[in-house]
């Protein structure tokens, strides 16, 4: 194996894959990436691999030999992303699995492993791909994936349940304690997916797919197959492919209240920098922040309470609807479903103070949140 191409774009694709790479492998090749150079088609392809999800990569450069050989990925990737910005050459040694990485700034050598003991990556047999546009992918994942749960004993919670038909795409998601509903439809007519989808997805995937679709922005469809157990997305020059969460995924739909007796608009950015002041002394206790809507004052009061340190007040203007109300919520809860809300006013539904809560967005995309209170003690 013998090629050479500019550092950027190495470091770029390297640390692309690397993020694919367990930081405690099962075995030691799985601590490596993949590197395959090939002459026919003059480009490197890389992948990464943690036996669940992989990612795969490949980019043009100058190959004056083929080969394949797996190369440890932090410490291959701490080298390169320290090169100098220019073309480097990389050859691999006739009797040993070393690599040379050679530039004007001196030259390192590198041990690897055997590209036959890298496991392959799962393969999807499916008729038919399914395309789904770029900007609804986005516009999902950006609008649920933060509402996964990091609890890996409720795995089926750490990913998103996907569920579409020709009409639209929904992403959802839930920890437990708040749900993220994005629906998106293709504003170009085209169907929002080709085949009817009903499944869940790793978040920790679905979070480098996004990253993908920021780094290497298309307008071209997202392409991906799946089966019962495996999911392949499509990006062209990349690939990702993960397991599918097994389990059934908690019925959400039917958390969502039907009618609000309250109901307060409210402007996204006074309140999220309210909450992110009142969230200082929240965080001295145990981050719980009290609303008090008053309708008589179309007025919100943002409080905190965290005895023997202080407290604090923010009162911001409302429309309001409905009765008056005190109901309390963990702040973090509420930032993060504010900072999910792309518009410029949002609407907050509720019925009581242990009932579940609806944030949505005015006049943007279908996004339901939904985050339950906390019980204030008396």
């Amino acid at each position: 194996m013998k090629f050479s191409c500019p550092q950027a774009e190495f470091n770029t694709h390297f640390s692309l894959v690397s993020r694919a790479v367990p930081s405690r492998p099962s075995k030691p090749v799985l601590g490596n990436v993949l590197v395959t150079a090939r002459t026919d088609t003059q480009q490197v392809y890389l992948i990464g691999f943690d036996e669940t999800l992989g990612i795969q990569t490949a980019f043009a450069a100058q190959v004056e030999e083929s080969g394949s050989l797996t190369l440890p990925a932090k410490l291959l990737g701490d080298i390169v992303s320290r090169l100098p910005n220019e073309d480097i050459n990389i050859a691999e040694d006739d009797d040993e699995p070393v690599v040379t990485l050679s530039c004007s700034s001196g030259r390192y050598q590198v041990r690897g492993l055997s590209a036959e003991d890298y496991p392959q990556l799962p393969q999807v047999e499916a008729s038919e791909p399914i395309k789904v546009a770029a900007e609804a992918l986005i516009e999902g994942l950006r609008g649920a994936l933060f509402a996964t749960s990091s609890d890996e004993t409720k795995q089926v919670l750490t990913g998103v349940h996907l569920t579409a038909d020709s009409e639209s795409l929904e992403f959802a998601a839930t920890d437990g304690h708040r749900l993220a509903v994005v629906k998106t439809v293709d504003e170009s007519g085209a169907p929002a997916s080709s085949v009817d989808m009903n499944v869940t997805i790793p978040g920790k995937a679905l979070r480098e797919l996004e990253r993908i679709l920021q780094i290497y922005p298309s307008n071209e469809p997202v392409s991906f197959q799946l089966d019962q157990t495996q999911v392949v997305f499509d990006l062209g020059q990349q690939r990702i492919t993960t397991r599918l969460l097994e389990g059934q995924y908690p019925n959400y739909r039917q958390l969502i209240p039907k009618q609000f007796e309250r109901q307060l608009t409210v402007d996204r950015k006074q309140l999220t920098a309210s909450l992110e002041r009142i969230a200082v002394m929240a965080d001295q206790r145990n981050n719980i922040v009290k609303l008090s809507i008053d309708s008589s004052a179309q007025s919100l009061a943002i409080s905190v309470e965290a005895q023997e340190v202080g407290s604090g007040l923010e009162n911001l203007p409302a429309q309001v609807t409905g009765e008056n109300l005190e109901i309390a919520f963990n702040v973090r809860y509420l930032l993060e479903g504010l900072k999910a809300l792309p518009t410029a006013e949002i609407q907050i539904q509720c019925n009581t103070a242990t009932s579940p809560s609806v944030l949505t967005p005015l006049g943007g995309p279908n996004i339901t949140y939904l985050v339950m209170p906390v019980q204030i003690r008396s």
